[in-house]
């Protein structure tokens, strides 16, 4: 869902999570998860290298970004876009780019 029109309280399902269409839902999915509540303490990073094992396949790096806005947004911070969370996904794999 775009992160201007989430609404903290009626959070239910995995797709009313910011950034999180019925792809990334799917995603998670596989990781089993569920509920947005099992993504609260997350490792986003770990989420991801998870994803890129279960499925065989390099993820592009957006999805990183994507599962790190949906990880802060339920341990309570704010609604971003996930390209707010490009440059800490960078630092976070040590490249520019």
């Amino acid at each position: 869902m775009s992160p201007d029109k989430v609404d903290r309280e009626r959070i239910r399902v995995l797709t009313d999570l910011p950034n999180v269409g019925p792809a990334t839902a799917k995603d998670l999915q596989r990781l089993g998860i569920r509920a947005p509540e099992q993504l609260v303490g997350a490792d986003p990073l770990t989420l991801f290298m998870q994803l890129c094992e279960v499925t065989g396949v390099r993820h592009d790096p957006c999805t990183l970004d994507v599962f790190m806005s949906a990880v802060a947004f339920m341990n309570g911070g704010a609604a971003k876009a996930w390209w707010d969370f490009t440059e800490q996904r960078k630092r976070l794999m040590g490249r520019a780019g």
